[in-house]
């Protein structure tokens, strides 16, 4: 079979898997991905009076306001069964929109953020984003632990279908890193990306089914909902953390669709535009 060799000059086969190389580099230097995890979660929250707690705290602030002025205000209360108990309604479909969008948003400016790595040494700059959601995923798994308990307390029990949210947390990373990947790609070269993507994610926010179900949704804008991807990972959350059964197949595979094609296509668009970062960084 041909042999040809890396740049470092390891052997690798023509039939090698794809993507096989980025996750060899992935493990060979995950030492440096945990340093830039723990660097960036450190970042947030070491030094302020409360600390790692201001990552329960925010998720928890929005949520009472959240509950305060759509149930109390505003008198919303979808139908769903899922639905019985609206606080973890709400909660279950914040946590994966929290984790998405606060991965993007950061991940926009990260690559011009972090121009000295780029510029001044050899550097895996393609495991910025992916250290930026696994920091933000830390503040998921606390919001998922608060999430649990409260589903004991009010509920009595948790779902049998829990364990089938990791896959769709893999899944969710996969989409997230790779739309990373195109906003801070694009945001070295063109400096009103980050400002695009976060009033991009405000009118996204409102076209998912957070606070209410698909079916209060006017039926001729429900297509809006098919082609969201967020509508699918919240509903596979709604129904792994709050339902007795298992999330749809056609749900599930909508929404693998949609992170392996951006995963591809942010992967794709970062190799064609990383050789131009230090020239304009």
């Amino acid at each position: 079979m041909p042999v040809a060799c890396y740049p470092e000059g390891r052997p690798v086969s023509f039939m090698r898997f794809p993507g096989s190389y980025f996750l060899q580099n992935l493990v060979e230097r995950r030492d440096l991905l945990y340093q830039l995890v723990r660097r960036d979660f450190e970042r947030r929250f070491v030094g302020s009076f409360g600390g790692w707690m201001w990552g329960i705290v925010h998720p928890l602030v929005l949520l009472v306001s959240w509950v305060f002025v759509f149930q109390l205000c505003f008198r919303v209360q979808p139908t769903s069964p899922l639905a019985q108990n609206y606080p973890l309604y709400l909660f279950s479909a914040q946590l994966p929109w929290m984790l998405f969008s606060d991965s993007v948003i950061r991940s926009a400016s990260s690559f011009v953020d972090n121009r000295n790595f780029i510029t001044k040494t050899v550097f895996p700059v393609e495991s910025i984003p992916i250290s930026i959601f696994l920091s933000s995923a830390i503040q998921h798994g606390m919001g998922m632990v608060v999430l649990l308990l409260a589903a004991i307390f009010w509920e009595g029990h948790i779902s049998p279908w829990f364990p089938v949210v990791l896959p769709a947390f893999v899944l969710l990373a996969m989409f997230s890193v790779g739309l990373g990947w195109i906003v801070a790609s694009l945001h070295v070269f063109l400096r009103d990306t980050a400002q695009l993507v976060s009033v991009a994610m405000t009118f996204w926010f409102w076209f998912t089914p957070i606070f209410i179900e698909e079916s209060m949704v006017p039926e001729r804008l429900r297509f809006l909902l098919q082609i969201n991807p967020m509508a699918h990972f919240v509903g596979i959350y709604r129904q792994c953390i709050l339902g007795s059964s298992a999330p749809s197949l056609s749900q599930y595979s909508l929404a693998a669709i949609s992170a392996i094609v951006v995963f591809v296509i942010g992967g794709l668009v970062f190799r064609r535009l990383r050789p131009g970062f230090a020239d304009v960084l």
